[in-house]
């Protein structure tokens, strides 16, 4: 219970303001994000303001139901910002070193699905340079090879890379676009749809002021 309003406090007090008052964020297709699980949330990833910027745009009311997925290497190395982590931002942790024979990476996932949550989720794996987007990763495709029932919404996040790059613990008030479209529909083949689902992301930037580059690899 304490966790709850720890979360709701965070948001009301601290995601939304720095959100909308720091960052001047400006929203675009809002309305298409999930009201309720299961689903699943994909968006390019650049910053740790990422995933705070997708947790101010859910309500309210469904903070409970929303899992960041992060690594857990890195979110539970220090106990703080892991309590943070796990209590507070709600996330989900990615184990990246259960590689071994007969696990499977998707168990946790599949089950904050089976429990009607709403999982966000960078398909990029880990976060790029700033405002450099990266090829996405096969994951959400096998869970939604599982689940071709769950909608995956795509977002497109712009500017959090350059008011929070990466190894930076300053903020820069630079505007964060956020630009929401309608869910990808599955193709049938894990791989057309992860290719669906990263030019889905990539298209919704297309009409923002050019600040965001491809991959060059």
């Amino acid at each position: 219970m304490m966790s709850r309003w720890l979360r709701l406090l965070l948001a009301i007090l601290f995601l939304r303001p720095v959100a909308f008052m720091m960052l001047g964020l400006t929203v675009k297709g809002r309305e298409n994000l999930p009201k309720a699980g299961p689903a699943i949330v994909i968006a390019n990833h650049n910053s740790h303001l990422d995933t705070l910027v997708l947790l101010s745009l859910m309500p309210l009311g469904q903070l409970d139901k929303v899992r960041p997925v992060a690594a857990a290497d890195y979110f539970l190395k220090n106990p703080v910002i892991a309590w943070f982590s796990l209590h507070v931002l709600n996330i989900l942790p990615l184990d990246r070193t259960n590689t071994g024979r007969g696990a499977d990476p998707l168990a946790e996932g599949a089950a904050a699905l089976d429990r009607g949550e709403i999982l966000i989720v960078f398909p990029e794996g880990s976060r790029g340079s700033a405002e450099v987007m990266g090829k996405f990763k096969g994951g959400v495709a096998r869970l939604k090879e599982r689940y071709p029932d769950v909608p995956v919404t795509p977002v497109f996040l712009q500017g959090a890379g350059k008011a929070l790059p990466r190894g930076e613990i300053i903020l820069v008030p630079v505007v964060v676009d956020a630009v929401v479209g309608t869910p990808v529909a599955w193709t049938g083949n894990r791989a057309t749809y992860t290719q669906a689902m990263e030019d889905s992301v990539r298209s919704l930037g297309a009409h923002l002021p050019k600040v965001f580059d491809d991959d060059e690899d």
